[in-house]
């Protein structure tokens, strides 16, 4: 079914406008992932988003449990409409959720912090599976209560008197590095077909205007064959 209304959409985009979607979904993945704690400064989260949709990123995960992140439009411009934007809202603290079900799709907890079990950016190990890599709010940083939950901890080593990056500047090192490192090794990063068949057909419904409504007619014609 989505193969075929996506060969009803195409119709009405530009060959040019495929052509990018190919090619943005061919650099796509989810096996570097990135959850956002509890940010109330929007423009840096936004910051994430664009930096996350340019690396090639799909899924971004906002954890709001005091804070509630609305996209800033002027700092993602527009990034936002490709990527997957899963919230977790529905208690007092939703870090925990969160982290359940990023387990439960297997992914390895990482907490972009400081510890005395911490790694070096440089030697991190791409290859032992998954990543989802949380980055915390402009004061406090991650909640202790994640960090105690995270199954390993990420630094970027540094060499002044500041102890710490602003959250976009991190997550921006860190995601180009891990990101670099994972297209040039022989680890499956790739989405699947079915990944790709399912994006593409989400996003011709975010490009063309009153899409539903041509939707609507691909499957009422469908149905009366």
């Amino acid at each position: 079914m989505n193969a075929e209304l996506i060969n009803f959409l195409k119709q009405f985009v530009t060959d040019n406008r495929l052509e990018v979607f190919d090619k943005v979904l061919e650099n796509r993945t989810r096996y570097i992932t990135v959850a956002v704690e509890d940010i109330y400064q929007s423009q840096n989260a936004s910051a994430v988003l664009r930096t996350s949709d340019c690396l090639g990123l799909q899924n971004i995960h906002i954890i709001e449990n005091k804070n509630k992140y609305e996209v800033n439009p002027d700092v993602a411009l527009g990034s936002s409409k490709w990527l997957n934007l899963i919230k977790y809202n529905k208690t007092e603290n939703n870090t925990l959720e969160a982290i359940k079900k990023l387990k439960e799709s297997g992914y390895r907890i990482v907490a972009t912090s400081p510890h005395k079990e911490d790694v070096d950016l440089e030697k991190f190990d791409l290859g032992k599976g998954k990543v989802a890599l949380f980055f915390g709010n402009e004061v406090m940083g991650l909640s202790e209560l994640m960090i105690e939950n995270a199954d390993e901890y990420l630094k970027i080593p540094m060499y002044g008197f500041t102890e710490s990056f602003n959250i976009s500047v991190s997550a921006a090192i860190i995601l180009h590095h891990l990101t670099s490192k994972l297209r040039n090794s022989d680890i499956n990063w790739q989405l699947t077909d079915f990944e790709k068949e399912e994006l593409k057909l989400t996003w011709l419904k975010k490009t063309i205007k009153s899409s539903s409504l041509l939707v609507n007619e691909f499957l009422s014609k469908k149905n009366n064959i």
